[in-house]
């Protein structure tokens, strides 16, 4: 399945093949549980910052959120991506109001 493609593609550090499988094909992920929804999100938007789309990578966590937000909120890799997000010069005001729902600090204390 190519949801589990695009974290293996994560986790082996090939952003750009875990973007083409994420975004390159439409998936369809309604039919999957909620939890491998909302992570299969949190994975796109990690390799789109990475890739330096920081808008597409804020729209797909916020899609996230509304799916399963406290999934969102309270997984670590989307903590460490809003974090990382909040480190550069002038963080899109959308990522400062996820991270205050979040409670996600730049340079904080990493739960």
């Amino acid at each position: 399945m190519s949801i589990h493609k695009t974290t293996v593609a994560m986790e082996l550090g090939d952003v750009q093949r875990a973007i083409a499988i994420a975004i390159g094909a439409t998936l369809d992920t309604s039919t999957v549980p909620v939890e491998r929804q909302v992570r299969h999100a949190i994975e796109t938007a990690r390799a789109l910052a990475r890739w330096n789309r920081i808008d597409d990578a804020l729209t797909a966590l916020l899609e996230a959120e509304v799916i399963g937000p406290d999934q969102v909120r309270y997984h670590q890799l989307s903590r460490d991506l809003v974090r990382d997000i909040l480190t550069r010069p002038r963080p899109p005001r959308l990522a400062v109001e996820l991270s205050d729902r979040m409670g996600v600090r730049s340079g904080g204390p990493r739960w």
